[in-house]
């Protein structure tokens, strides 16, 4: 059996590639750029050009798949009911899906499709700290405009799930919520960060319209600005309220920020060439 991952290059993607092949699955990942995967997955696995947000292209891609992951990127709100349409009409049988933040038209579409379908509902992902690796090599900071706590989740955890999902009976029909081992504010995030990379990092307040243009800045509508903001402004009781869920799928304790910070502290470092160039 074969299993579309789209987005496969993206947080959760490679890490569910990864999973699949290390189980011994036929994994067919689905980039953009299938040039800029050199080294990323494991052996066999069949890398293939293409975007989940274009589904009238995936003729081809989709042809003898049986299992697909999807997750949700900006553009598949408008064209997520058609990918699952086509998927299905492909013969998939079995669906994940990485939601957009609310039960919205995609999320519903998946659960009226007639396939096996489990839906995971993450809180913030811990890669979100990676938005921080600029001012913290540069200036020894980090500025956001809130300091309230979040049940944070490794995305690697996020991708073991699915691949439960997808590979094992008994998880149709279910929408999982998922979240690390605690719940953290950004700073005792950046304490962490801080004991890890040797060095003093600073929190620098913000305004909730500062924290607004800087998304903008980065190339985000303002809707979903502030909606990301609003999101940190007034966070929900989930998002702040650590669950079981990836211990109860997988049979394994969630990783805790501490472990994802082991695993990217090197990006938080400034590099000979950065220290060269500051003197």
């Amino acid at each position: 059996m074969t299993t579309l991952v789209t987005g496969a290059t993206g947080n959760t993607g490679r890490h569910i590639v990864s999973e699949l092949a290390r189980r011994g699955e036929r994994v067919r990942a689905l980039t953009r750029n299938p040039s800029a995967t050199t080294g990323m997955f494991p052996a066999g696995v069949e890398v293939v050009a293409g975007t989940h947000t274009a589904p009238e292209t995936l003729g081809a891609v989709l042809e003898g798949a049986d299992r697909l992951h999807i997750t949700f990127t900006a553009g598949l709100a408008e064209v997520g009911t058609e990918l699952i349409r086509r998927a299905v009409d492909a013969g998939v049988r079995r669906i994940t899906m990485v939601w957009g933040g609310t039960v919205g038209p995609v999320e519903e579409s998946l659960a009226d499709s007639g396939v096996e379908w489990t839906r995971l509902e993450p809180q913030e992902f811990m890669s979100n700290a990676l938005t921080w690796v600029e001012s913290i090599r540069t200036e020894g900071v980090v500025r956001e405009p809130y300091d309230f706590p979040s049940a944070l989740v490794h995305e690697a955890d996020i991708a073991a799930v699915a691949a439960v999902a997808l590979l094992e009976d008994g998880h149709a029909g279910r929408a999982y919520n998922l979240t690390g081992p605690q719940s953290l504010t950004p700073s005792e995030r950046i304490a962490i960060l801080s004991r890890a990379i040797a060095r003093d990092i600073a929190f620098v307040p913000i305004t909730h319209e500062q924290a607004i243009d800087r998304l903008m800045a980065a190339g985000v509508s303002r809707a979903d600005a502030e909606y990301v903001i609003g999101w940190y402004a007034a966070p929900s009781e989930d998002s702040t309220t650590v669950v079981d869920t990836v211990e109860r799928v997988t049979g394994r304790a969630a990783r805790t920020f501490a472990q994802w910070v082991a695993e990217h502290a090197h990006r938080f470092q400034d590099s000979p060439v950065d220290r060269v160039a500051a003197t």
